[in-house]
């Protein structure tokens, strides 16, 4: 019986074994290729808002959503479009005094309220003045700017060329080094964005001219995986 079954699974091993041949993969070199572009900003996206101090939570919610009203208000006055500023932060916390010298429960002394929104700059000439015109309309949070390129995947179609051909000129080198040919690509894949560059910073009210803006230049880069077939030199 123990002698029918190791037979049977000599068999069962060697009718696998063509199919695991056919399954193995070819050899291959894999090497990642690389390209930057720069860019000028043509879109932004700041994030302001106002924070109000008093005594109950009511009182402080109240300040802050007239002052926040007003914040609103000067948005479309400037012609931002309501599909392009979204609530981002909306909080009511307690406040407290500092640490008293003798230990004991921690008494409120008021209340803090935040109403914060994203909103998204489709013409970055505009930024300086947008900015003016929410601190003037009661604005004291401005959390940062991010510039970004709305037609970033467009303009890296160029660089994608420049990466595949930096792929293949990696590949020769270790073709030539370990004495092989290199052959076709069989597959290829594109890397995940860089993070967009961001400032944060914090303005205070009130300003008294309009902040300046240096939207600078974006280094967009594109990294694609690339893998080759080998073949021996003949």
């Amino acid at each position: 019986m123990k002698q029918f079954v190791a037979l049977a699974a000599l068999a069962l091993a060697l009718a696998a074994s063509p199919a695991l041949a056919q399954t193995a993969p070819p050899p291959a070199i894999s090497v990642s290729g690389e390209a930057t572009i720069s860019a000028v900003p043509d879109q932004a996206e700041i994030d302001a808002g106002v924070t109000s101090e008093a005594k109950t939570a009511r009182e402080a919610s109240d300040i802050n959503n007239a002052a926040m009203n007003k914040v609103l208000t000067a948005l479309k006055g400037a012609g931002i479009e309501e599909k392009d500023y979204q609530t981002s932060r909306l909080s009511l916390q307690p406040q407290y005094p500092p640490a008293p010298s003798r230990p004991g429960p921690a008494t409120i002394s008021g209340y803090r309220a935040t109403n914060r929104v994203a909103i998204k700059v489709r013409d970055i000439t505009k930024i300086a003045s947008l900015i003016d015109a929410l601190v003037g309309a009661g604005a004291n949070e401005i959390g940062g700017i991010g510039f970004m390129v709305s037609q970033a995947s467009k303009l890296l179609d160029d660089a994608r060329e420049k990466a595949i051909a930096d792929a293949r000129r990696k590949a020769e080198i270790y073709a030539k080094a370990a004495g092989v040919t290199l052959g076709d690509a069989l597959s290829i894949s594109e890397g995940g964005p860089p993070p967009t560059p961001f400032f944060r910073g914090k303005v205070a009210a009130p300003m008294a001219a309009a902040a300046p803006v240096a939207p600078g230049e974006e280094t967009l880069s594109v990294t694609v995986n690339v893998s080759w077939a080998i073949k021996p030199k003949e």
